[in-house]
């Protein structure tokens, strides 16, 4: 029966940040923002000792920088760590919960069957030991929601941030429902919203009291009617395990048509960049980078380069977007511009010398597949302006380390790791061979758990391959 039902939302606590302090101690207690480090840069995480401040995911970085002052640390994503760390909680929370609907990198839905007419304190218990059990095995903290169905899981969860339990009991659902705002309902954007608030609907409540006539009349006769029956604590809607998109992607239609290749290598930042935030909330990296263009004739054209290998890199990603892109003078003008991420899979490094790719030429894309020219095979030594704040570095006698700094002819490095404890930071000067580049997966210091992995894909690719 529906009434017995116990549905969970378990979300991670500001994950991308979480577990940048995670795997560098010495940034635990600290503002973190991760995300994109240009001008036209977008959080993509905070920490909650950021959130303080008032920062906040998809907030502009440069905004959220001016709130926090000097203290803030921004690091560039790593997507690759993100996706690890992100496997090893979800592994972990299906030793308890058979079926798990996994919307991202960190957060996802669960209905365990033994929880199936449970009272509200045996349901808060078992939330207990599924918090107790993802801290242990991964370092990392969650909060869960728990209701009568996804809608009030969801809810539950994020009242129960940071680091708590909500579970809703029966008795407490039209209440809490009722007075939250409408924005608050599974499925009400900001254009819903906007349409509502000016008809004077302001609260789920305001919204369940309504006809299903007129519900279907304002918000549309498909969705109207499913938005109305979540407003009155009806969901029904299974948890069930999702099939992996085969593609991410984003795009935008311009108010005026773009005439100049400069208005479109402008455009294409933000766009790209959306579809990255994606990429890493997806926990896979890609190879094949896809660019959208349709004419103000309506027809469109698109072209595709692929990688030697699956990344996160997010400048990698974006100069291949951008070296994509066609002259209008040349095609015609543009009312639509998307970038596409396909080739999707687990990746277990970053590209350890993405300088190549973004020195990629234009005469590289002649054919589909984008790769970088013989000199890979022998990168030159880096010098200090080559590295950015973030970056996973080895050194042969102090270990994993990350960039604290890099310019003016030296580079400082933090060595540390999740299970180093903080660590100490050096100065090196420009050019120096003690450092290389490292496999940023190594700083979550779990050897076992990433070569089972490893293990893992191995065998998936050869039944691939069997397969076929």
């Amino acid at each position: 029966m529906v009434d017995s039902r116990w549905v969970l939302h378990l979300d991670m606590d500001a994950f991308f940040a979480s577990v940048e302090q995670l795997t560098r101690p010495t940034l635990r207690g600290r503002p973190v923002l991760v995300g994109g480090l240009g001008g036209r840069g977008v959080v993509a995480g905070a920490s909650y000792e950021s959130r303080v401040f008032g920062a906040r995911s998809a907030m502009p970085m440069h905004q959220a920088r001016r709130l926090i002052g000097v203290t803030a640390v921004v690091l560039p994503p790593r997507g690759v760590v993100y996706g690890v760390a992100s496997r090893r909680v979800f592994d972990t929370v299906r030793a308890m919960v058979p079926v798990v609907e996994q919307l991202s990198f960190d957060e996802a839905f669960g209905e365990p069957p033994e929880l199936v007419g449970a009272s509200a304190t045996d349901v808060e218990q078992f939330c207990a030991e599924l918090r107790r059990r993802v801290l242990d095995e991964t370092g990392l903290v969650a909060s869960v929601g728990a209701g009568s169905g996804k809608q009030i899981a969801k809810i539950g969860s994020g009242l129960a941030k940071p680091d708590g339990i909500q579970v809703i009991r029966r008795d407490d659902e039209k209440r809490l429902l009722d007075g939250l705002a409408v924005r608050k309902l599974w499925g009400i954007g900001p254009v819903a919203e906007e349409k509502l608030h000016r008809l004077g609907i302001d609260t789920i409540g305001q919204l369940a009291a309504l006809s299903e006539a007129e519900v279907a009349n304002i918000l549309g006769a498909t969705i109207g009617p499913a938005l109305h029956r979540l407003a009155r604590g009806i969901d029904d809607r299974p948890v069930a395990e999702r099939a992996e998109a085969k593609q991410i992607s984003a795009e935008s239609t311009f108010a005026a048509d773009l005439t100049t290749l400069e208005e479109l290598r402008e455009a294409i930042a933000p766009i790209a960049e959306h579809a990255h935030q994606r990429l890493c909330r997806d926990g896979r990296g890609a190879r094949t980078v896809t660019v959208k263009l349709k004419k103000s004739d309506m027809s469109t054209l698109t072209r595709s380069a692929t990688l030697p290998y699956a990344t996160t890199d997010a400048a990698a990603l974006a100069a291949l977007a951008r070296r994509l892109l066609l002259d209008p003078h040349q095609i015609g003008p543009i009312r639509l511009l998307g970038v596409g991420f396909s080739g999707l899979s687990g990746v277990r490094q970053e590209s350890l010398f993405p300088d190549l790719e973004l020195a990629m030429s234009d005469a590289d894309l002649g054919t589909d597949t984008a790769h970088p020219g013989p000199d890979a095979a022998v990168p030159r030594a880096l010098d200090a302006e080559d590295w950015r704040v973030g970056d996973d570095v080895i050194h042969r006698d102090l270990g994993h380390g990350w960039v604290q700094g890099a310019g003016h002819g030296v580079l400082t490095v933090r060595f540390e790791t999740r299970g180093s404890g903080p660590g100490p930071a050096r100065t090196f000067p420009s050019g120096t061979d003690d450092i290389t580049r490292a496999n940023p997966v190594d700083s979550l210091d779990w050897p076992e758990y990433v070569a089972g992995i490893a293990e893992t894909t191995s065998e998936q690719a050869g039944d691939d391959v069997a397969q076929r």
